[in-house]
């Protein structure tokens, strides 16, 4: 009896050391399979900046005139030979004109309503797109942005005879880190940046926060880096609703602006903001430009 309860206890044993080993195979498959996904995940994230950082769309829906917008289609080249497209919508007894550079996604045609918005404020307005979006030339890069600004700014001084001191460089989203960029390149009257946000990173952790972009982002568009090195007047608006860049990416690039500088709050979501809160946008806009007009900007404009 004792010789048969012994060979039941080893063999009781025996299967549970085996299920023990069988379960600890099994997690060690799981963590393995996990670690593989992570991985190919990354990899995947890698290659994926360029589809999830642009959205270029090539056609054209409507233009200045369906607002009954005067304008001038224009073709300009980038210093790299890339030919870029705009619109400059003029305004009546305009003393500034706005160069805006709109976001990743679709092109000029997109962004009428913030063309209307500056020509009733009484300034004109260039309106172009980076290369590959509507009928610019090339694919989008991070530097091809930057030139395509350059250019644009270029085309003002060169072809409009429009003097420095009456150009206001703006920006939203990710346009806003291609003026701020801009703004460190060339003299201008006054800087806004609308819904910026700090770096291409830091943007890029908050929406995939499991991943280590920081170790793999292909793009730097580091506007708090730009914004250190502007010495012009600058406007900051930023909507605490915004779900794509937070509020806080506005709270740290006024932190690091450089006076003067004018920060304004907004409401509405990323894309809804300027919409929801035009008369927001309309008064600040507006004191700001006057602002402008004064001939000794004070320090303590805030």
């Amino acid at each position: 009896m004792g010789h048969r309860f012994l060979s039941l206890a080893i063999g009781f044993s025996g299967r549970m050391a085996m299920n023990k080993k069988k379960k600890m195979i099994s997690i060690l498959n799981i963590i393995i399979m996990l670690a593989v996904l992570y991985v190919i995940a990354c990899v995947l994230g890698y290659f994926a900046q360029p589809f999830i950082t642009y959205f270029p769309s090539r056609k054209i829906f409507s233009t200045p005139a369906a607002l009954a917008l005067n304008y001038e289609q224009l073709n300009f080249v980038a210093s790299d030979g890339v030919r870029i497209s705009g619109w400059f919508v003029p305004a009546d007894k305009a003393q500034f004109t706005v160069i805006y550079c709109h976001g990743n996604g679709g092109n000029l045609s997109y962004y009428l309503d913030v063309a209307a918005f500056l020509n009733r404020l009484n300034l004109n307005c260039l309106l172009f797109d980076y290369r590959g979006y509507g009928e610019s030339e090339g694919k989008p890069t991070e530097n091809g942005t930057y030139l395509d600004a350059e250019a644009a700014y270029k085309w003002l001084v060169n072809e409009k005879k429009i003097t420095p001191s009456q150009i206001i460089i703006y920006g939203w989203s990710l346009g806003a880190a291609v003026a701020a960029n801009l703004a460190t390149k060339v003299d201008c009257a006054g800087l806004a940046l609308d819904g910026a946000f700090t770096s291409y990173s830091d943007i890029a952790q908050k929406h995939f926060f499991f991943l280590p972009v920081r170790l793999f982002a292909k793009y730097n568009y580091r506007t708090i880096d730009y914004i250190k090195d502007i010495n012009c007047p600058v406007m900051l608006s930023h909507s605490r609703d915004d779900e794509t860049s937070s509020f806080r990416f506005g709270e740290k690039l006024f932190e690091a602006a450089n006076e003067p500088k004018r920060f304004f709050e907004t409401s509405g979501r990323h894309n809804d903001a300027f919409l929801q809160s035009r008369e927001i946008y309309e008064n600040n806009w507006l004191e700001w430009l006057k602002f402008l007009r004064t001939e000794n900007a004070s320090e303590d404009y805030t």
